[in-house]
């Protein structure tokens, strides 16, 4: 333990972000550069403790404490040493992740937890800066070879994984870059892409192959894949998005969310706005929410990452709705430490301009005499306990309308695409919809799934975590032992 008072005498502190008028008229990052000062006195907060719940918390099982404890003592290599044991991506985790380790932080009980993200990438930004971090190829192949498909952070960590273990690794995507939910779902305001550039040339140099503009089930058959693989991995995301069947559902003005977050990356990355990040090509044109008033529909992250990217194009008014309650400002009664708290969340993008209205039921899609969306029709909810489930109750004489000329549907996706390359495998699919799997193992012995294809949509850190689970299970099967698992308890005895 660094400092065994440190809890009591700092409180938590994250860096500046940069002022508001500034960043919303860029798509920079919106952190200040870290102080490894500051960082070095978060770490001491970390209280050491017998039972560490963050632990539990992480999806990954990141070594919290230990890590916290070398940034204490400055020393940097050591601390990435740690965490580069359990996590292949820091880099991703430090700035998009909602950190539910916090949340178990024991501190968190009654203080403030520790800033474990922050610390996160603090880490993995000095370890970048002072080349700690080096290709670090296999010395031995197996000969078998392993397709990925989707480079997201399920695809990619499975990536990483199973090349370490010695086996040749082709990533396969469907758009014209890598990266997945990271390269065209997450604006670039939260994840800069030249963090995800920056660690892809590693992993080429381990001797990863990066296939993009790969439709697989429509460019590369099925069978091509069984037969040219020893084994394949499907990690390919939840892109099937929700839809909102009503009245008017066929305007010109509505639109999926994440169509309208991929347009605007391809934009700051110059890419070409005809294809989008599936592959296809565009049936809306260009999406801009310049001078409309814009109406978010969904209060989850990424309609935050609509109104931030909507604020920038500079739209003349941004509403955001939710269905469902607004939830207490404060950690509810029914999630307790060490739980993941159902709690009021304001984000850097609501702090830029935005209408929050909870409760709201949005019963038509108005247009105009062209087709175009001029306004919804709205109804207020009242949410009522009956037979010990909650149902939503329209508030009589609440019915209005608002104005509105874009649309953004932002209510979740319901499981991955399943005509084309799961179609034509054949496997088994659960009651959800996504693929199902034993132990990662799907129907087909030899080919394995993990991510938001297995689990449903979650969180960048459980895609990781699934990537790498997946990527060990699949190292059992062709090798008849887990050289992955070896190679992790001699990491770690080594930590």
């Amino acid at each position: 333990m660094g400092k065994p008072t440190g809890f009591l005498e700092f409180s938590r502190e994250l860096p500046a972000k940069r002022p508001v008028q500034e960043r919303i008229h860029d798509y920079q990052e919106i952190d200040t550069p870290f102080s490894e000062a500051l960082t070095q006195k978060q770490a001491a907060r970390c209280m050491d403790c017998g039972t560490p719940f963050c632990h539990s918390g992480c999806p990954l099982g990141n070594i919290i404490p230990e890590f916290n404890d070398a940034v204490y003592e400055q020393n940097w290599q050591y601390a990435y040493e740690i965490l580069s044991t359990t996590n292949n991506f820091p880099e991703f985790t430090g700035r998009i992740c909602p950190a539910p380790c916090e949340s178990s932080c024991v501190l968190g009980i009654n203080k403030p937890p520790v800033a474990i993200e922050f610390i996160e990438k603090s880490i993995i930004e000095v370890a970048y800066a002072n080349g700690y971090v080096k290709p670090n190829p296999p010395k031995k192949r197996t000969g078998k070879t392993v397709a990925v498909i989707g480079s997201g952070p399920a695809g990619l960590a499975a990536a990483a994984q199973l090349n370490k273990a010695g086996h040749t690794v082709t990533v396969f995507e469907r758009a014209d870059q890598i990266g997945g939910l990271l390269r065209y779902g997450i604006p670039d305001f939260k994840l800069d892409k030249a963090v995800i550039d920056r660690r892809l040339a590693v992993m080429e140099a381990e001797g990863i192959t990066f296939r993009t503009g790969v439709n697989v089930g429509v460019d590369l058959k099925a069978s091509e894949l069984l037969d040219g693989f020893d084994l394949v991995l499907l990690a390919g995301g939840s892109t099937v998005p929700r839809d909102l069947p009503i009245p008017g559902r066929n305007l010109k003005g509505i639109y999926p969310a994440m169509e309208f977050l991929s347009q605007q990356n391809k934009r700051v990355a110059n890419r070409p706005l005809e294809v989008d990040h599936r592959g296809a090509v565009y049936a809306n044109g260009d999406l801009q929410a310049t001078g409309k008033n814009v109406v978010v529909i969904g209060g989850g992250d990424t309609g935050s990452d609509c109104v931030g990217t909507s604020n920038r194009h500079g739209a003349a008014s941004i509403t955001q709705i939710e269905l469902l309650p607004m939830p207490p400002k404060d950690r509810a009664e029914s999630t307790p430490w060490p739980n993941w708290p159902m709690m009021l969340r304001t984000s850097t993008s609501h702090e830029e301009g935005c209408e929050r209205q909870w409760s709201i039921n949005t019963k038509a899609f108005i247009g105009d005499e062209n087709g175009n969306l001029k306004a919804l029709q709205l109804v207020n909810l009242e949410w009522k306990n009956e037979n010990g489930r909650m149902q939503m109750v329209e508030v009589p004489g609440s019915e209005r309308e608002i104005p509105c000329e874009l649309a953004l549907l932002a209510a979740g996706f319901l499981h991955p695409q399943q005509e084309g390359l799961l179609a034509d495998l054949g496997v088994e699919l659960d009651e959800r919809g996504n693929v199902k799997a034993n132990n990662y193992q799907t129907s087909i012995p030899n080919v394995f799934a993990a991510g938001d294809m297995r689990r449903g949509q979650s969180l960048v850190v459980w895609a990781i975590s699934e990537g790498r689970e997946a990527a060990r299970a699949a190292d059992t099967f062709l090798m008849g032992e887990s050289l992955l698992e070896a190679k992790a308890e001699s990491m770690l005895a080594a930590v």
